[in-house]
């Protein structure tokens, strides 16, 4: 197996995947990564690889979306459906407002992810990252909140066509539950999903609550850690922590896939978490140590959300792709200068314990019964 690192390249994201200026989703934040890690001498290694990427094939696409929808989109594009048909798969909204070629730009989105698990799924890398990715609310049958396809979700499912025995487990550090991911796999044993993210009884999507646990002989195959508004550092890495590596001890995946939301910044517009910059170096290792403990250090990385497009996201993707690269001392120091962490966010250490214990309670027992562990 190689001990390379992969970043997929998108090409022309910016012209892609646009909804149109006035839209927080901005794909210049992806565009000013790649100028980091190149810039940065990242690529200079002979260990790290930049990749093309390649569009996702229908096959591929339809492993986690309906067919009506797939053609809806489709159909809209070329002009051989109304745009108002969109409405009923959630497009032509604020949220996802009908631009040219959506099913060409999404495909791109999805293919790069496509990509970046397969390097790793075949063993040409050890870890892959495509920070165009990340679109993790589209539902099987419906775009929903900025992502038009599930791009992590047709990465998942595309490892599972390569290696139909392996255990999948999916992390999500977005600031917004990860419910796309976790509703299409909801009934899979084969794969866990664990968000943690501010809790929807304040924030989009509404949902990722402790009680949402799995379906059938996939129960215990879905955690979720609401946070309440300005959680911190020290409550947030702790509860990372915690579920992150007592989870995958459990389950032991064959692989992990991680969605890299950076709007987890107190300073995100879209929400109210209370984390700083020096709070993202230990999260990007405690992801990191999860995967070389419990995957033999296969990692496939997407993007996701953050709205500090110019500022915070793309270095929060920088660091990870350093640590993915073992130098995270390339990071300059001064992208940690940031307010006092107390100045932007509350202790919610009983509350997070709390949440931490129901669901490894509920989970451990039967991620354990899943991969066939010992009690």
């Amino acid at each position: 197996m190689s001990e390379s690192t992969a970043l997929i390249v998108v090409d022309d994201i910016a012209k892609a995947y646009d909804f149109g200026a006035s839209h927080p989703l901005r794909p210049e934040r992806v565009l000013i990564t790649y100028d980091n890690i190149r810039t940065m001498g990242f690529l200079d290694d002979a260990r790290v690889v930049e990749v093309p990427s390649r569009s996702a094939t229908d096959g591929e696409i339809l492993a986690v979306h309906d067919l009506v929808f797939v053609n809806a989109v489709k159909d809209i594009d070329t002009g051989m459906a109304p745009t108002g048909l969109g409405r009923q798969f959630g497009l032509g909204t604020p949220d996802n407002p009908i631009f040219d070629d959506m099913h060409v730009a999404a495909a791109a989105v999805c293919g790069a992810s496509v990509r970046a698990a397969e390097l790793v799924a075949t063993g040409e890398a050890q870890h892959a990252f495509n920070p165009a990715g990340g679109l993790h609310h589209a539902r099987r049958s419906e775009a929903s909140g900025f992502c038009i396809y599930n791009d992590p979700a047709v990465a998942i499912g595309r490892i599972l066509s390569l290696h139909p025995d392996w255990r999948v487990m999916y992390i999500d550090v977005d600031v917004h539950h990860g419910d796309g991911v976790q509703w299409i796999f909801y009934e899979e044993p084969r794969v866990l999903t664990l968000s943690l993210h501010q809790s929807g009884r304040y924030l989009y999507p509404g949902t990722g609550f402790e009680n949402e646990i799995g379906r059938g002989d996939a129960i215990g195959t879905s955690a979720n850690i609401p946070l309440l508004p300005l959680t911190g550092n020290e409550d947030y890495l702790w509860a990372l922590e915690e579920t992150a590596l007592g989870l995958a001890e459990a389950f032991r995946p064959d692989v992990l896939v991680v969605q890299l939301g950076a709007d987890t910044h107190f300073n995100d517009p879209l929400a109210n978490l209370g984390l700083t910059m020096p709070a993202f170096p230990p999260m990007i290792e405690i992801l990191h140590r999860c995967a070389h403990d419990f995957a033999s250090g296969l990692l496939v990385a997407t993007g996701g959300g953050g709205y500090q497009f110019e500022t915070v996201v793309p270095k929060v993707w920088t660091m990870h792709f350093a640590e993915m690269c073992d130098v995270p001392e390339r990071i300059p120091h001064e992208w940690m200068d940031d307010k006092p962490a107390d100045e932007v966010s509350k202790p919610y250490r009983n509350e997070v314990e709390a949440s931490v214990r129901e669901v490894l309670g509920a989970c451990v027992p039967r991620l354990r019964a899943l991969a066939g562990s010992a009690p």
